[in-house]
């Protein structure tokens, strides 16, 4: 491609993301939540909504004495990866303490699905020098096309220990419970308080015991969740958050004396389940007096993202969508727009600007930015397709998802076997159980999207493409 023919695209992505269009912000606030019921693992409540799914994986745990039923499957499979699963109950508690009084009668679905993390992660930590990343054979699971409520591949716990350290999984594990003791100390003091002690054991466990479960458990994570980021990412991650939970001087020590070895160089872009840099830089970025280096790393953050920065870091297509390598894309721009909305807010209340070169951002341009791509999410796209399964008239029908395209134990009660589902998966059929509020993978750079669950890079859910747009929805439906 020319120069030429990359300035035109840039043109055209800088006007898709200037334009506004008219959603139902609520509408999807309500079904984003709902998708974490579909993905429930354990013995259902009654007040389950999602009602074709039923109760699963009832076991976990029995086969080392410990209980770990409960917690949420990641994507389409049946594994419970602690790592993503942490993560998503992070942006989710960090959803609601920003914007929770958005979120109306939707709030008390996002406090459900906040604590059905959280009792599997106060499960996972039970056990004193012992952490669980994860429960279920990824690989046994990944070559059946089972139900969760059928399965019967080896429900296998794998741990990290003192002797085989795992320090992201379990330092993720105390930033979902630390942000999630400040969103319950409203509502529930005492079980504020068993999370916010669970966090500092579970941190002080994970520093104390440095290492990746890339070398721990590495056959059995990766490639599914490795580690490609390091761990000091998620000991300073989770420093931050414990500062946030106790104001404790030591955790803003530690953060002091630990940035520095966090990778300089581009990394401050990054955020995700992987890498969290630049929401180390946010999370700080919120408090009254913020030095350096948070500020100026936030600021090389936005500038990375916005396209009509000299140093934007990320592409965009013709249609407007940031685009970043690696797949599940949409995960990107629900996270990074989150991030773009959360700064927006410190920079209105310092009454400052950023600025990229020639190019200054005030606090609504990364709003407009924000937006832009939870509007292309939701239907404003070359496709005129929304990326949320039951959000707007077309949406994706064929997901990379088990129990959404096996029919319910209430429609087909006989045991469905690992090869009995091949056809359903091979199917062109639609999935006959909606899955709503799914959020898929989404569409290439060029705004392509195949509607198959072939293609499971662009087609399968996850808990952390969802768990940041919560609080973009929220922001939305109000302003």
């Amino acid at each position: 491609m020319s120069r030429i023919q990359k300035l035109s695209v840039l043109v055209v992505a800088v006007m898709s993301i200037g334009s506004v269009a008219s959603h139902d912000y609520g509408d999807a606030l309500t079904k984003s939540i709902l998708f974490y019921e579909g993905q429930r693992s354990g013995k259902l409540p009654s007040t389950q909504r999602m009602t074709w799914r039923k109760d699963s994986a009832l076991r976990d745990g029995s086969v080392i004495g410990v209980d770990l039923v409960g917690g949420y499957y990641d994507a389409g499979d049946n594994v419970k990866f602690t790592f993503p699963m942490a993560f998503s109950i992070t942006m989710l508690a960090w959803s609601v303490l920003e914007f929770g009084p958005s979120m109306g009668l939707d709030l008390q679905h996002s406090l459900d699905a906040i604590q059905w993390g959280t009792d599997y992660l106060l499960k996972a930590t039970s056990v004193p020098g012992v952490v669980v990343a994860q429960v279920g054979d990824p690989y046994g699971d990944h070559n059946c096309w089972e139900r969760p409520e059928d399965m019967d591949t080896p429900r296998t716990p794998y741990t990290v220990s003192k002797e085989s350290p795992g320090s992201e999984v379990s330092a993720e594990i105390a930033a979902a419970l630390a942000a999630s003791s400040m969103v319950f100390r409203r509502f529930n003091q005492t079980y504020s308080a068993s999370l916010l002690k669970r966090a500092r054991m579970v941190f002080e466990f994970a520093d104390k015991y440095r290492g990746s479960y890339n070398d721990s458990i590495g056959s059995w994570v990766c490639p599914f969740y490795c580690d490609f980021s390091g761990y000091q990412d998620e000991l300073v991650w989770a420093a931050v958050w414990l500062m946030r939970a106790t104001r404790a001087p030591y955790y803003w020590n530690y953060v002091l004396a630990n940035i520095q070895n966090l990778d300089k160089t581009s990394s401050f872009a990054e955020f995700g389940w992987d890498a969290k840099h630049a929401g180390i830089n946010l999370v700080k970025s919120q408090a009254p007096y913020t030095p350096e280096p948070f500020t100026t790393n936030a600021d090389r953050f936005v500038c990375s993202v916005l396209p009509e920065s000299k140093t934007v870091s990320v592409s965009y297509s013709r249609g407007g969508l940031l685009v970043k390598p690696g797949g599940s894309n949409l995960q990107r721009p629900a996270a990074l727009s989150f991030l773009l909305l959360v700064y927006s807010r410190a920079l209105r209340r310092d009454k400052r600007v950023v600025r990229c070169d020639n190019v200054v951002a005030k606090p609504d341009r990364l709003i407009q930015v924000a937006r832009s791509q939870v509007d292309y999410l939701l239907g404003s796209n070359p496709l005129n397709m929304s990326y949320m399964v039951g959000y707007g008239d077309k949406f994706p029908q064929k997901i990379h998802h088990r129990g959404s395209s096996l029919p319910s134990v209430s429609q087909h009660p006989q045991h469905i076997d690992c090869d009995g589902g091949d056809s359903y998966f091979w199917s062109n059929n639609p999935n006959p159980n909606y899955l709503t509020g799914a959020v898929v993978g989404g569409p290439d750079i060029q705004d392509q999207y195949s509607d198959s669950r072939v293609n499971f890079v662009h087609s399968e859910p996850t808990t952390y493409i969802n768990a940041p747009l919560v609080g973009l929805l929220a922001y939305f439906k109000t302003h």
